[in-house]
Formats: structure tokens, sequence, C-alpha cells
């Protein structure tokens, strides 16, 4: 009876549909077995990676300290009374050679972060990070109020002198020198190349080749005087521009006089020498330097002297950068006598500056940084709607970051960025820096420039220079009579 009743539903109803034949062809236990030896396999060559990996690390960590080592005895050569080993490459030598020297290079980590420093025995230092581009930090009691008083008095016995002449001239003899023709002077001032001069185009020229920090209103003044701009749309054209004097300008304010509040900085200053037989805090205020920025002591030796500052009520510096980006047709200044060209361009070269508050100011004489953290840089961005932020008189307020001057209080950033090879990169436009008008008292600070040539081979030819000199005068004191003969014998 079962039969024809299976044979009904035949009929009548359709077999159930069949699995999927893919499903029917895996089965469980031998997909966990391919599973597993893929997984081993993988595991195999993971171990293999790491350990590779770690070998690697170990080569470099061994190698970086010996190039390490390297550095630290080619500079500290000079120290020891040894020459510095000039490199085997040529000047125009691969990029990727080995450098013997390096420069160490402190991290900022994240704005307002606080690290330990030890600077001098028995004691450390707080430094916190004021701003990463530029990288800037700032150390509260680097020097004692005894020795800021110090380094004030002895300026005074030396003299200060005013920092800026009114005018500069010799403009005419270095275009003349440089045989550059209008139209070729009109094309480097024309940033943006739009055939026309912009105002603020010509207030950058001006304020850097002059040094008058003039304005807006003080342009059309001039362009009024010297009947230059003929459409009067404030913008000089090619032809207007060519029918002016590179030095109308010079002349026109020379007539016309310029008041010390118009210069590009208003200060007297003098320079303290810190090398061997200077006062001993002047001496220890070099050594906490070369603590501070980890630089070799040869190095900060061979670098300029300490700059001392006064800003009387009303004096002023407007923003600047306390060096210039290096092109192949400038030099440093500093390593010019190892330079094999001469270029009627030099810069100085200041990797980083140190500067120092001498005391505390009743009111103004901040240190401003106008871009201090900016996303980006642009020069003609900072001259927009009547809001010039190189002005130190008029808007130091309008700057992202502003420190305020404390007595004994130091501030030091880079000028140059790393080139990522351990030496100087290029110019850290960002460290646009000025000093605020003081409205009321005196301000005084101090300056430690480090200077470092972004070329490495004239950095290590210059060095290689000061040590073969002072092995030279080392030789004739302790041989004066073969001086004396030398000298008879000419």
């Amino acid at each position: 009876m079962m039969e024809p009743q299976e044979n009904t539903n035949d009929d009548s109803v359709p077999p159930p549909a069949q699995p999927p034949l893919p499903r029917q062809r895996i089965p469980v236990q031998k997909g966990s077995v391919c599973s597993r030896s893929y997984f081993m396999v993988v595991m195999v060559f993971f171990h293999v990676y790491v350990l590779n990996v770690i070998a690697l690390l170990l080569y470099v960590h061994y190698n970086s300290g010996s190039e390490a080592g390297s550095s630290s005895r080619d500079f500290s050569s000079r120290s020891s009374g040894h020459k510095v080993a000039e490199p085997l490459e040529p000047q125009a030598a691969d990029p990727g050679f080995t450098r013997r020297m390096h420069l160490p290079r402190i991290e900022g980590i994240r704005v307002g972060h606080v690290q330990k420093v030890s600077l001098v025995p028995g004691k450390m230092h707080e430094m916190k990070t004021l701003s990463l581009k530029p990288l800037l930090f700032e150390i509260p009691h680097f020097l004692s109020e005894e020795e800021c008083t110090v380094v004030v008095r002895l300026a005074q016995l030396k003299g200060l002198m005013e920092s800026q002449v009114m005018v500069p001239e010799g403009q005419e003899e270095l275009n003349q020198q440089l045989n550059l023709s209008p139209e070729e002077i009109f094309h480097l001032l024309d940033l943006n190349q739009d055939g026309q001069l912009q105002p603020h185009e010509i207030l950058t020229h001006s304020r850097v080749r002059d040094g008058i920090w003039l304005t807006p209103e003080n342009l059309r003044e001039i362009y009024a005087g010297l009947k230059a701009d003929h459409d009067g749309n404030g913008l000089l054209s090619l032809e207007e521009f060519g029918q002016l004097s590179s030095d109308a300008f010079q002349r026109f304010l020379l007539q016309r006089g310029v008041k010390r509040s118009q210069l590009v900085r208003n200060s007297r200053h003098t320079w303290l020498y810190q090398g061997q037989g200077a006062h001993q805090v002047l001496r220890d205020l070099r050594n906490r330097v070369t603590h501070l920025t980890r630089l070799p002591p040869s190095l900060v030796e061979l670098s300029e002297p300490l700059q001392v500052v006064r800003y009387e009520e009303g004096g002023h510096y407007h923003a600047h950068h306390d060096s210039g980006p290096v092109y192949p047709e400038t030099t440093c200044t500093h390593t010019r006598l190892a330079s094999n060209t001469t270029s009627p361009f030099q810069t100085s070269c200041r990797y980083i500056t140190v500067l120092f508050y001498l005391n505390n100011v009743e009111e103004g004489g901040e240190t401003t940084f106008p871009v201090a953290d900016n996303r980006t840089y642009e020069e003609v961005s900072l001259i927009q709607n009547d809001v010039d932020l190189l002005d130190t008189r008029k808007h130091c307020d309008k700057g992202n970051l502003r420190v305020k001057p404390t007595k004994g209080t130091a501030v030091f950033w880079y000028n140059y960025l790393s080139d990522g090879r351990g030496w100087v990169g290029e110019q850290d436009e960002y460290s646009l820096h000025g000093g605020c008008v003081v409205t009321r008292g005196t301000k005084w600070v101090a300056n430690n420039w480090i200077n470092v040539d972004p070329d490495y081979h004239r950095q290590a030819r210059y060095q290689q220079l000061v040590s073969q000199e002072e092995s030279q005068e080392q030789q004739l004191e302790k041989n004066p009579e073969q001086n004396t003969d030398t000298h008879q014998d000419l």
C-alpha cells in the first residue's frame, strides 16, 4: 500500500530541490586541515619578517652611534687642537654621500609640552614648547638677576651704537655691479608676475633695501612727489617703473627727512666677546647655550659674539627673519673666506637664535611671531586690508604669538628646517618675528646666533681653515725664536 501512495506523490508533487552542488563538495574536515596548514605557513613567514626587521634596526642603531661619535670627534677637534678633516667628496658630490658632521635637533612634541634640561651642574631647567612652526622654546630663569645686571653693565661700559643708519646709500652702485636692467629689476619685484607692481611689493622691497618702514600712505605721497603713477591707479607698470632711477626713493626720502620711528629698527646695540679672556659670566652664558642647543662646542665658539640691544621708549624692530634664504649665488657671511667663488650677495646664516631678556619691561616690548603655527605662509597675505602683520608699532597685537619679556628668561628657535639628513635645510619662513614697540620704560635683550652654512662642504672647509690658523699660532707661540729668525731672513 505504500508504493501506490509514493507513486501518487511522485506524480503530483515535484521532488524536493537538490542542494547546490558546491555545498555538497566542501567537506568540513578537509577545509579545517587546509586552514591549519595555511596558518602555519603565514606564521613562519611572519616570524622571519620580524627577525629581519629587528636585525635591520640593530644595524641602523649601531651605525648611527658610530657616525654620531665621528661627528662629535670632528667638531670637537678644534678644541683639542686637531684639524677637522676635509670631506673627501668634492663640492658637487653626490647628494647621497655620507656626512661626518650632524646637527642634533630638539623635538618640540606639541605646543605646551615641558621637558627638563640640564644646563648647569646640580640644577634642572624647564623648557616649554611655544610653537612648532617655527620650532620655538622658552626657558625661564636661564640667567640669574646678577648675570643680567653684569651683561647690561658690560654693554654700557663698552658703549652702544645706533642699530641702523637713517638711509643707506650705494644701491645704484650695486645695481651697476650686477648689471641689472630696469626690466630685470621689475620682474624681480613682481612677486605674483601680473605685470604690475602692487603696493605691498614696493613696500617689501623698500623696507629691505632702504631700511625705511613705509606705509601705504607714505607710498602714495612718494608716487605723487615723483609723479610716478601717471594713471593714478596705485600700481606701477613696467613703463612707469622704467622712468624711475634705482635710488629715486632714497633721494626723495633724504630730501623729505626721515624720523626714527620710520626706521625698520629703532634701537642701540653693541657686541661682547665670549671667548678666552672674556668675563666669566659671558663664558658661562656661552657654555649654557652649548648645553641648551646640544651642538658641538667648537661650532658655537665659531659663531657671532653676543649682541646686547637697548630699546628706549618708542623703540621697536619690525618683523623680519634673522637669516635669509641661501641660493646658489649667495654665500654665508661667516664662511665667505672658505668659498671658492666671489658673490655680491651675502647673508647671515644663523641656524639658531637664542634671545635673552635682561630686564622686565614696564609696558610693551613683547617679541611677536606673526605667523607662528599658521597653516600656510604667503608673503602677499602679510599686508591685507590696511592690516600689516609686519608692523610692530601698529599691529603687534594681530600676531599669532607674543612672548612677554621677563628678566632672566631665554627663548630660542630654529631659523632653518632640517634637510632630513642631519644638516641645515631650507629657511623656516614661519620664524618671522619682531620686537613690539616699547610704550613705557626701557628694554634690554641679548642675542646669541649659532652660525651654520647650509652648504656642508663650505662649513667643513671653514672649520679646517680655522684649525690650521690656530695650529700655526700655537706653533709660533711655542717657538718665538723661529718667528724672529724668519723675519730677519726676510
